[in-house]
């Protein structure tokens, strides 16, 4: 008997991403493992955010690596979303693998997007992004957590 396959592919359909816009994307280690308790296997994720913001697909605005999912605010600039989130996970997965000796599935599949409105501020979304840790009861102070980012600080 075949294991019943996931519906997150189906998130997906019909769904369009606009460039210039702003995403609150959100995406999930494989059952949830806290593999980023590791800050260097998050070092290793952030390496690749950093690469679809330099290769110019997004303008990578505010993250959060948490121990087991990845909070992160672009703007798009010249990629859908789905190319640049299938990218950042490939190419995540095949770094954090070789780093731990691992084979297999690291991400669950899809991931969850939220697009930010024309009119909306990205700064308290991006404020919500990186208090996570300190609402998870991670830290006791923002600066403390090794891993996230935001344009305005």
């Amino acid at each position: 008997m075949r294991p019943p396959h996931p519906n997150s592919h189906r998130l997906r359909r019909g769904r369009s991403s606009e460039w210039g816009r702003g995403y609150l994307v959100t995406t999930v280690v494989h059952q949830r493992m806290p593999l980023f308790q590791d800050w260097r296997l998050g070092r290793l994720l952030v390496a690749e955010l950093r690469q679809a913001h330099e290769r110019g697909q997004v303008d990578s605005l505010a993250w959060v690596v948490m121990p087991d999912h990845l909070h992160w605010l672009v703007q798009l600039e010249q990629a859908q979303l789905t190319h640049v989130m299938q990218a950042v996970k490939s190419r995540s997965t095949l770094a954090i693998n070789r780093a731990t000796n691992r084979k297999g599935a690291f991400w669950q599949s899809g991931f969850h997007d939220r697009a930010i409105r024309d009119n909306q501020d990205l700064r308290p979304v991006a404020r919500y992004i990186i208090a996570n840790p300190l609402r998870a009861g991670l830290v006791d102070r923002i600066g403390d957590y090794p891993l996230w980012d935001a344009i305005w600080l």
